[in-house]
């Protein structure tokens, strides 16, 4: 199941149980340790891609919350500058 490298791992993947013989006492090997950075590795990397992707979207959302604020403010002081002046 890993062999693909664009696929996400799987828990037992990620967690070491499952067929693979990896919770088993001497059949682990030097292997397994390798995959497991490798795991780490990717879970780390999708990690930070979504990171970065919820950064920017809450970036747009601060500047439309931004702006909408302004704008309001406008609107009121116009309400009033028309009201006071009548």
């Amino acid at each position: 199941m890993g062999s693909k490298k664009d696929a996400a791992p799987t828990w037992a993947e990620q967690w070491g149980s499952g067929g693979d013989g990896s919770s088993k006492k001497g059949g682990a090997g030097s292997g397994s340790g390798e995959k497991k950075t490798t795991v780490a590795g990717n879970v780390k990397a999708a990690a930070s891609e979504s990171l970065v992707k919820a950064k920017a979207a809450a970036m747009v959302g601060a500047q439309k919350v931004k702006s909408g604020t302004s704008s309001g403010i406008k609107w009121v002081k116009e309400q009033y500058q028309k009201r006071a002046s009548k």
